[in-house]
C-alpha cells in the first residue's frame, strides 16, 4: 500500500532536507511543497501553507546571506555563477516555484513568488537570472499552452532544475516589435525546418532546451503568423555564439543563436497549433514581469542598506554624513519609493491570485519598480561620493546591473503604451 503525503507534510520534509543540506536526489518528489488548493487561479497550482511558507522564506534568507552575497565578487570576476550554488538553488526549489506540484514544482501563489523574490534578490540579480528563464517565460508557456505530452515531458525537468530553459524571441530587427520576427519554420513533411537568428538570449550558453519563436505563416507580417517550438539545445542545426560582453550582470550570459536547417518534429510545436506563438509568449512574459518588478524591490532594499551603512560610518566635518539633511533626504526618498513599489507588487500579485488579469497593473509594477531602482542606485552611489564609482564598493556593480531592468521584459516606453491602452479601454484604478 502506497502512503501519499499531503502538501504540508511534503513541505516540511523538503525544508528539513534543505536546511540539513542532505544530498537529496534531484527527482520531482522533493519539490512537492503545497497545501491549500488555489482553485482556478493558476492551472493546477496550489500554495504552501502560511506557516510552512514562512519557514521556506527563512531558508531563502539564510541562503542569500550565507551563500549568495559572500560569493558576489567571485561571480563578478569569473563571470560565472559557481555550479555548487546552482545546485543549492535546485535543492531549494527555486527553478520550480511557478510549476504545480503535479509536475514536481513548488506551486507557489503569485504573492508567495514575489515575496520569495524580494528575499533572494537582495543578492546580485545574476543569481536570479540563472533560473529566471526557466521559472517564468519558458515553464509558464508550456504550463498554460503546452499539450499534455509536452507538459509531462518538460515541466518535471524544469521544476527540478535538471534542464535549463531559454526563451528565444529577440532578433536583430525584432525586439519590442515581436511581429517583426523573421526566423522561419517551414513545413518539411511531418516536421518543421527552422532557419534564422536570435540575439541577446539569456541563458543560451547554459540552456538544455529553447522555446523558439518562428514565423510559420509567410503570408503575414504580424504576430498572428508566429508559432512557438520546444527545441532541445542539442538539436542539429543550432549554433550558439560566444556569450556577449555587457555593461553589467556579469555571471549571467546572453548570446546569439543561429538556426541553419534545424529540423524539429511537429510534436515540438508548442500546444500543437500554429499561429499561437505570441499568445504563448505572453503567458510567460506577464509572470516574468511581476518577477522583475519584485527583483527591483529586492535590489533597492539592498542598495538602501549600503547607503545607510556608508552614511553612518563616513565622517566629514566631524560628523557622520547621515547627520546631513541632504543625505537623509536621499535615503528617505529611496525608502519611500521602495515601499511604494513593494506595495504595488504585492497588491497586483493578490489580484492575480484571485483570478484577475490586471495588465495595466502588471505593467505599472514593472514600469515603476524598474525606474525606481535606477533612481535609488543613483542616490546611493551619490551618497558614497567618489568611493561609489570604485569597483571596491558593491554599489558600483549594482548601479550597472539595475540599468537593464528598464529595458528587458518590455522597455519602460512599451509599458506606458500598455497602461494607456488599458486605461482607454475603460479600465480604472480600483
Amino acid at each position: 500500500m502506497v502512503t501519499r503525503l499531503n502538501g504540508p507534510a511534503k513541505f516540511s520534509i523538503f525544508l528539513c532536507m534543505f536546511t540539513r543540506k542532505l544530498d537529496v536526489r534531484r527527482d520531482t518528489s522533493q519539490f512537492s511543497l503545497k497545501s491549500a488548493v488555489m482553485g482556478g487561479r493558476m492551472p493546477e497550482a496550489s500554495a504552501a501553507g502560511a506557516q510552512d511558507f514562512e519557514l521556506y522564506l527563512n531558508s531563502i534568507r539564510r541562503f542569500t546571506e550565507e551563500k549568495l552575497i559572500p560569493a558576489e565578487r567571485q561571480v563578478e570576476e569569473e563571470d560565472k555563477v559557481p555550479e555548487e550554488i546552482v545546485e543549492e538553488m535546485r535543492r531549494l526549489g527555486l527553478f520550480g516555484m511557478t510549476i504545480p506540484e503535479s509536475y514536481g514544482g513548488l506551486g507557489l501563489s503569485m504573492e508567495q513568488q514575489v515575496r520569495a523574490t524580494f528575499e533572494f534578490t537582495r543578492a546580485s540579480c545574476v543569481y536570479r537570472a540563472r533560473f529566471s528563464t526557466t521559472l517564468g517565460l519558458c515553464s509558464q508557456a508550456i504550463l498554460f499552452n503546452g499539450t499534455d505530452e509536452q507538459k509531462s515531458e518538460w515541466l518535471p525537468k524544469l521544476a527540478s532544475g535538471e534542464a535549463t530553459a531559454s526563451f528565444a524571441l529577440t532578433e536583430p530587427q525584432a525586439g519590442s516589435d515581436a511581429g517583426a520576427i523573421s526566423t522561419k519554420a517551414v513545413k518539411a513533411g511531418t516536421d518543421y525546418m527552422i532557419n534564422g537568428q536570435k540575439c541577446y538570449i539569456t541563458n543560451a550558453p547554459e540552456a538544455d532546451v529553447f522555446i523558439v519563436m518562428a514565423r510559420t505563416d509567410p503570408e503575414t507580417t504580424s504576430a498572428k503568423g508566429i508559432s512557438a517550438f520546444i527545441v532541445p539545445a542539442d538539436t542539429p542545426g543550432i549554433e550558439i555564439a560566444s556569450w556577449d560582453r555587457k555593461l553589467g550582470n556579469h555571471g549571467s550570459h546572453t548570446a546569439q543563436i543561429f538556426f541553419d536547417d534545424c529540423y524539429v518534429s511537429r510534436a515540438n510545436l508548442l500546444g500543437g497549433v500554429e499561429g499561437h506563438g505570441f499568445k504563448n509568449a505572453m503567458a510567460g512574459i506577464n509572470v516574468a514581469r511581476m518577477h522583475v518588478a519584485a527583483t527591483c524591490v529586492g535590489q533597492a532594499d539592498r542598495l538602501i542598506d549600503m547607503g545607510r551603512d556608508y552614511a553612518t560610518g563616513r565622517i566629514q566635518f566631524g560628523h557622520p554624513i547621515s547627520d546631513f539633511q541632504a543625505v537623509q533626504h536621499m535615503l528617505a526618498e529611496s525608502y519611500a519609493e521602495t515601499l511604494a513599489a513593494r506595495s504595488m507588487v504585492l497588491e497586483t500579485a493578490r489580484l492575480i491570485d484571485v483570478g484577475k488579469r490586471p495588465l495595466a497593473d502588471m505593467s505599472s509594477c514593472k514600469l515603476f519598480a524598474s525606474e525606481m531602482v535606477c533612481r535609488v542606485a543613483d542616490r546611493i552611489l551619490q551618497i558614497h561620493g567618489g568611493a561609489g564609482y570604485m569597483a571596491a564598493f558593491d554599489v558600483e556593480r549594482f548601479y550597472r546591473d539595475v540599468r537593464l531592468f528598464r529595458i528587458f521584459e518590455g522597455a519602460s516606453e512599451v509599458h506606458k503604451m500598455i497602461i494607456s491602452r488599458e486605461m482607454l479601454k475603460g479600465k480604472s484604478v480600483r
